[in-house]
């Protein structure tokens, strides 16, 4: 099973990735699906990605020039343009944004940072959600569990705030999934649960997986009915498992 249908995703339209613990492999992997069916997909920032990661992803277009060219050459762009402060690609214009999805049909935007941690709590100005976005996908590292929250956390202080919890406090995954549903966590934003789904990466062996299904519980019991897929993307065969609604 391929991500895009694990995941259930529309065939049209934004797909925005918040949390941490893989966006950026998680948008590489699902253009890939789609440019492997043989259907376009652009790939895009509205925060801040790495250079080497947006070219993975296919050629940089910052301007509509440069979009319309990348795709009457292929299926694939990578919509952001390079800022000289961070070294890193940041977001395009609004215009291209706009442009691309009506191009490629198909989207996916890296819509948040969480520094290389597994997981995060959104800042104030975060997430940078696409307008009209079809589908907005939280990703989460397995790998977080277990551990003070204070060292695997981005912005620990303000998941500290919002779970009541302290930095030395060890992530669980009732911990986890109320990060990922509360409305000032991963589900900010959103709005309605249709749109959410949650992808728990790094299940890279049995006693993860036993993490990864308690995860999924706890999470639908915040938020009943959402999809919860556990993944490691770094892996051949990537989707490990699906806990769909019934």
């Amino acid at each position: 099973m391929e991500l895009l249908d694990a995941l259930a995703l529309p065939p049209e339209g934004w797909i925005c990735l918040v949390g941490g613990g893989g966006k950026s492999s998680l948008m590489l992997r699902l253009t890939a699906e789609r440019t492997g069916r043989g259907l376009p997909a652009l790939a895009a920032t509205t925060t801040h990605i790495g250079v080497e990661q947006g070219r993975s992803a296919g050629p940089l277009a910052g301007t509509l020039e440069e979009l319309e060219a990348a795709r009457r050459a292929g299926l694939t762009a990578c919509a952001a343009v390079a800022d000289p402060e961070t070294g890193k690609l940041g977001a395009p214009p609004g215009e291209v944004l706009e442009r691309g999805l009506s191009l490629f049909g198909f989207g996916v935007a890296e819509a948040d940072g969480a520094k290389r941690l597994p997981i995060k709590a959104p800042a104030g100005h975060e997430p940078c959600l696409i307008p009209g976005c079809a589908a907005v996908v939280a990703v989460a590292g397995l790998s977080a569990l277990g551990r003070p929250l204070g060292e695997v956390c981005h912005r620990p202080q303000l998941a500290c705030a919002l779970l009541g919890a302290g930095e030395e406090t060890a992530v669980t995954p009732a911990l986890l999934a109320r990060l990922l549903t509360h409305e000032e966590g991963q589900f900010k934003g959103v709005g309605d649960p249709r749109k959410f789904r949650v992808l728990l990466n790094q299940a890279d062996g049995p006693a993860e997986l036993a993490l990864a299904r308690e995860t999924a519980r706890a999470v639908r019991t915040y938020l009943p009915g959402v999809r919860v897929v556990a993944a490691a993307l770094r892996t051949r065969d990537y989707v490990k498992e699906v806990y769909a609604p019934c």
